[in-house]
């Protein structure tokens, strides 16, 4: 029985810089959970446009992933370029996390999750 063995490899680096608590400061707060996963979503949503895989549940199988872990990761794709950076600057509301994108609809249109993102402010 051949096994297909296959992994994503997203070239990201991260680095910490000393410990700091989220109360005592009002410095950007990098979500690192929220940046993998966003570097993964691109990085499967660049597999399905150029037909190296053929769906979701394909990525899922070779990650050896549940496919809806893989469904929700690729809604981040379809986040504003603004929102993006925002994120990636951690200034986003410390409330909104990876889980609240993974649990919750996203608005396709970009005004909506503009409005979205004020809502937690």
């Amino acid at each position: 029985m051949k096994t297909d063995a296959w992994e994503s490899f997203v070239p990201l680096t991260f680095q910490r810089r000393g410990v700091q608590r989220l109360a005592a400061t009002t410095a950007p707060a990098h979500d690192l959970p929220f940046l993998v996963g966003l570097g993964r979503a691109l990085y499967w949503q660049h597999l399905l446009d150029t037909g190296v895989v053929h769906s979701g549940s394909d990525i899922a199988r070779r990650e050896g992933l549940h496919p809806s872990t893989v469904n929700e990761l690729l809604r981040l794709t379809l986040l504003g370029p603004d929102l993006i950076e925002r994120l990636m600057a951690g200034r986003q509301p410390r409330t909104l996390t990876l889980m609240w994108f993974q649990r919750h609809p996203l608005p396709v249109d970009w005004a909506e999750q503009r409005d979205l993102m004020v809502s937690f402010e």
